[in-house]
């Protein structure tokens, strides 16, 4: 599970952190609203924890733009603010949980586990492009004419997905490195190649119509060879 956490008392922020890691879960941080919007907006965390009192960009207006944006993912407020009408306000803007503080360490796990099991148990439409599809209750590509299919590996499964989700469209190399392996990884681009060329194999086997092309020096994109 990959949590962004945004908060900006950072000793708050830190002992948080440091609890998500105990869990085995990736977090990254942010400390002001604006920062944390544009986290967010890149779409690869599974929960997003967020406080309401935010400088430059409060959590109720992060919460309202990344709805009006289309994000589904599952949110989990957090406030000192604990009057009924902030919590109400939360809710109906989107939040799938509001924390008031000061609170336990083990009640935001557990809050955190029980909105993202609500999203896992949500069924997802698969994703398809041309003459393939994408499963993810299967984690494997399908090509829809011939039903010939093969399993995909978790970031064999994340690099399509966001092809995918982006059809035609010039990934650039650091894009993808934040979508598959996040912000503070240490991935090099010779691993996006690698995995490229994974699922270059995987597209031939399934015979599909879709080719992952490289445009030298900025990115890849996901296009149709159309006969």
């Amino acid at each position: 599970m990959r949590v962004l956490l945004i908060e900006d008392e950072k000793a708050l922020s830190a002992a948080i952190c440091k609890v998500l890691k105990s869990e085995q879960i990736v977090v990254d941080a942010a400390f002001d609203g604006e920062e944390g919007l544009d986290d967010a907006l890149t779409g690869i965390y599974d929960a997003i924890i967020l406080d309401v009192m935010l400088p430059k960009l409060d959590g109720f207006s992060v919460l309202r733009e990344l709805r009006e944006n289309g994000s589904a993912v599952p949110i989990l407020m957090l406030t000192a603010r604990a009057e009924l009408e902030d919590r109400l306000r939360g809710l109906r803007g989107g939040a799938d949980y509001y924390l008031p503080k000061p609170f336990q360490m083990e009640e935001l796990i557990a809050c955190l586990r029980v909105i993202t099991r609500r999203k896992a148990e949500t069924p997802v439409m698969a994703l398809q492009f041309g003459d393939t599809e994408l499963s993810e209750s299967g984690a494997s590509l399908i090509n829809s004419k011939t039903g010939t299919s093969i399993k995909l590996g978790a970031k064999e499964y994340q690099l399509m997905e966001l092809f995918m989700r982006h059809p035609r469209q010039i990934l650039k190399r650091e894009q993808i490195i934040e979508h598959v392996w996040g912000f503070e990884s240490d991935a090099e681009y010779n691993s996006i190649e690698v995995y490229i060329s994974f699922l270059r194999k995987k597209l031939a086997f399934i015979e599909s119509s879709l080719k992952i092309r490289a445009t030298r020096g900025i990115g890849y994109s996901l296009e149709e060879e159309v006969c």
